[in-house]
């Protein structure tokens, strides 16, 4: 693999208001969100030139920055202009776009209070995160960490800090031979991939787990309403460990991942089938077109 190191590349990237050269974008050492994970984020990708569901992405990230206990002090709208800047000012029509808000370093300790609060917008070319072949269908191992109870953890907001175990579990799934790891929750119920929700096809219905300590992703409320446009039946639910046996059909969504199939989860083996390619097609065809048409499409 071809590393490209992300300090050192051409392009601008937007910080607190302002364009600056990509490589000049540094923060100190002693930055609250770098000690203490008092960072959140949002994962969005451009097709055609358009961000796919921005307004709903900024609005996430707002809210996750409320419920790690500050304001970020831009508006949604501010925060939906900076992203179109931030992709027209590197001449990207199909991007990945990485919004990132973070206490800065006037203070280092856990009270951080009188922090400074930041904004930052970065995007660059990224293809779908498992390659052009990912209908042959990824191969997930099983993380040993698991998805905390809402009581322990933010786990409603798109912070930084809840991606520690994910990583942690990607890296064992990746030393065993997978592509990524299924994560349970605290309870030992099914919860997402270690950056996506999971979706089984079983009977012909559509079956996701509760998004109750783990992100209700955009990407996943999206594939739901095509599967209805369909007349396919969604069912949230808790999902057992031995249930995946009997589903036909297993794939992911997510932003960096899109929609894609899962061919084994453990020593369990699936064939990508009907369902998932029509919601995979479908979605790739609903993220090509306007923001105007998405919207009249979700109304």
């Amino acid at each position: 693999m071809t590393l490209v190191p992300f300090d050192d590349r051409d392009g601008m990237i937007w910080w607190n208001g302002h364009l600056r050269p990509w490589r000049d974008a540094k923060l100190h050492v002693l930055s609250h969100g770098l000690h203490y994970g008092s960072a959140v984020f949002e994962g969005e990708r451009a097709y055609g030139g358009n961000i796919f569901k921005l307004r709903e992405h900024s609005e996430r990230l707002k809210r996750s920055a409320e419920l790690l206990g500050y304001t970020i002090p831009w508006s949604v709208e501010a925060i939906d202009e900076a992203c179109r800047a931030t992709l027209a000012a590197n001449g990207l029509a199909n991007a990945y776009v990485r919004p990132i808000a973070w206490r800065g370093s006037e203070q280092l300790a856990v009270s951080a209070k009188l922090t400074s609060i930041n904004l930052a917008i970065a995007v660059w070319a990224w293809p779908n995160l498992f390659g052009a072949n990912r209908m042959q269908g990824v191969r997930l191992g099983h993380a040993a960490w698991k998805r905390p109870h809402p009581e322990t953890a933010p786990t409603a907001s798109k912070a930084a800090g809840l991606y520690m175990i994910g990583t942690m579990s990607k890296h064992q799934a990746e030393d065993e031979g997978f592509d990524d790891a299924l994560m349970l929750d605290w309870r030992g119920h099914v919860s997402e991939a270690t950056g996506a929700n999971v979706f089984f096809v079983m009977d012909g219905e559509l079956h996701t787990p509760t998004p109750d300590c783990f992100l209700d992703g955009i990407t996943r409320r999206t594939v739901m309403s095509i599967a209805r446009r369909h007349q396919i039946k969604v069912v949230e639910r808790t999902i057992m460990p031995d249930e995946m046996a009997s589903a036909s059909e297993v794939f992911l969504a997510g932003t960096a991942a899109e929609v894609t199939p899962v061919r084994q989860i453990g020593e369990l083996s699936f064939t990508p089938g009907p369902i998932t390619e029509r919601l995979l097609h479908d979605y790739e065809a609903l993220v090509q077109m306007s923001p105007e048409k998405v919207a009249a499409l979700a109304a």
